[in-house]
């Protein structure tokens, strides 16, 4: 209770009056004192000023040819008319809160309409306040569902967010069937109130339509008190639906995205009323969006975490199944290739002529069995190995490479050669993975390339994006070539060029998917370029410090 004009803490009110008429200033300063303000006058424009900058007056009463050009205080203004005076529209709508009396002044009428002004002033304070504590509750909601792409955990955080930002008794959010979002329920309810029922029932297909029909037209359905329309069909649906709600008041909020709702929200009160305002619907509407934003996105994740998660099952199961089958072949195929080599160092007698070309045969294809059983194992376990880092001479390395695969080369009458950079290169590396990086490579050209055709390999130190230094190797030769269609698919593994295989030539498509992992896990790079019918260069580039 407010006594003898004084504020709420006890403290005189304080008012500026500003007047060229000496006569009315005395008068309206002292109804004004009189009705307990602190008085500050002013006489002229000048005075006014100084008393605006130097005080926080609660009202300012100015004579009106006094306020043209009057700044906003941030107060109520009263102005002083005499009979015939027009006020300007755009300064009293910069004023916000505005009156007049007109001459001769009455000292209650003075008093009455300055506190009509102070209340009024205050209300809309105090309306401003609630709006803003409303819009930061309710942007604490929007920030806690961006931070989540669980679907569930968003329409928990948006149901207690409005429950508790707004004061009702029920928040109820559901989603309708579609496929852009998962099925969700989620409510709060006001301690010590019975719950609301879990599913819409029998009522989905009405309040789905009306949804549609709120989200087409970016509405909302706000109905301020039930009891004067019980007989209303939104008030009879929600009984229907929910006998245990008798609601004074309550808002559907659609929630959507694109052309159509695809979920709603009911919010409502079981023994107040309450004034839905303007601010308070539009700000349930911001969220509203960010609530369908955030349940799509959180669908689409979950579904690629889904994915994700079987993808890694079936490749686990894949390798798994490469360990046991390499296991399984390894085994039987040691023992043949033991038993072959006692028969040919003639353990079991000497063996005639035709036997023993037969026997090169089977050597043959139990070599070309056993390398394409280590590159199987290679690839099963490629992703957990680790890389033994040393200092490796790239000259050394591909000297070695030649001198292994030289004899191939001579049997298929390809001439091979390697030149060596001028200068020395080392790179810090798995030596063993880059000779069967460099194996693979140069044995593919080999096979690839018609007799009489070449092989040259190459070596250079090269700078690099980051001004580092790499050891660049080039593998070209002259062989078919790589049709333009099978390029991209020419490092998965197992995939073969179609004319590699229409021409019969033998292996397993896993050497270039090998080399292409171990150079990738060395931070290198490996490049091919290929022209139909005239041949293939592989390029592979290596830091030199290593990975």
């Amino acid at each position: 209770m407010v006594e003898n004009g004084a504020g709420a803490e006890g403290v005189a009110r304080s008012a500026v009056v500003a007047d060229s008429d000496t006569e009315r200033l005395t008068l309206v300063s002292g109804a004004l004192t009189a009705a307990g303000f602190n008085v500050l006058p002013a006489s002229n424009a000048a005075s006014l000023s100084v008393s605006l900058e130097h005080n926080s007056p609660e009202v300012v009463v100015v004579e009106n040819a006094l306020a043209h050009g009057l700044r906003s205080p941030g107060v109520p203004v009263l102005l002083l008319l005499d009979a015939g005076d027009t006020v300007d529209p755009e300064e009293a709508e910069a004023w916000r809160v505005v009156d007049y009396v007109i001459n001769p002044v009455r000292p209650d009428e003075l008093v009455h309409r300055i506190n009509t002004l102070v209340g009024r002033s205050r209300e809309r304070a105090r309306s401003r306040g609630q709006v803003e504590a409303l819009r930061e509750s309710l942007r604490n909601v929007s920030s806690a569902i961006r931070e989540t792409n669980d679907p569930q955990l968003i329409a928990d955080h948006v149901v207690r967010g409005f429950g508790e930002a707004l004061g009702v008794d029920h928040v109820w959010f559901a989603t309708f069937r579609d496929e852009r979002v998962p099925s969700i329920r989620a409510q709060w309810n006001r301690p010590g109130v019975l719950q609301l029922p879990a599913k819409l029932g029998g009522s989905e297909g009405t309040i789905a339509e009306l949804a549609n029909r709120l989200w087409t037209e970016a509405d909302v359905m706000a109905v301020l008190d039930h009891r004067l329309e019980p007989d209303s069909k939104v008030t009879v649906a929600l009984r229907e639906w929910s006998p245990e709600l008798s609601p004074v008041s309550s808002v559907i909020l659609p929630v959507g995205e694109g052309a159509s709702a695809l979920g709603v929200i009911l919010l409502a009160t079981d023994e107040k009323r309450h004034d839905w305002t303007r601010p308070e619907v539009s700000l349930m509407q911001h969220v509203a969006g960010n609530v369908a934003h955030g349940l799509i996105q959180g669908n689409l994740i979950s579904a690629q975490q889904r994915v994700l998660h079987q993808l890694r099952q079936l490749d686990k199961a894949k390798t798994d199944f490469l360990a046991t089958v390499n296991h399984e072949l390894r085994t039987p195929l040691t023992s043949i290739t033991a038993y072959l080599d006692m028969i040919r160092d003639g353990s079991g007698g000497p063996v005639p002529e035709g036997i023993s070309k037969m026997l090169e045969v089977i050597a043959r294809n139990s070599d070309r069995l056993r390398r394409l059983i280590e590159d199987m194992l290679t690839v099963s376990m490629q992703d957990g190995s680790n890389l033994d880092l040393k200092p490796v001479d790239v000259a050394k390395l591909l000297q070695v490479v030649v001198a292994t695969l030289r004899p191939l080369a001579e049997s298929r009458h390809v001439a091979i050669s390697y030149v060596e950079a001028t200068e020395d290169i080392e790179v810090t590396a798995d030596e063993a993975k880059l000779e069967q990086v460099f194996t693979n490579i140069v044995a593919n050209a080999i096979k690839f390339t018609p007799e009489g055709g070449r092989v040259g390999i190459t070596s250079v130190l090269s700078p690099t994006d980051d001004g580092g230094q790499a050891a660049l190797v080039r593998v070209a030769d002259t062989g078919l070539g790589i049709p333009e269609h099978d390029l991209p698919h020419i490092f998965t593994r197992f995939y073969r060029a179609s004319n590699a295989t229409a021409a019969a030539v033998p292996g397993s498509g896993l050497g270039l998917a090998i080399a292409q992992d171990i150079i990738t896990r060395h931070m290198g790079r490996l490049d091919l370029d290929s022209t139909l019918g005239s041949g293939t260069t592989v390029s592979v580039e290596l830091p030199v410090g290593g990975p």
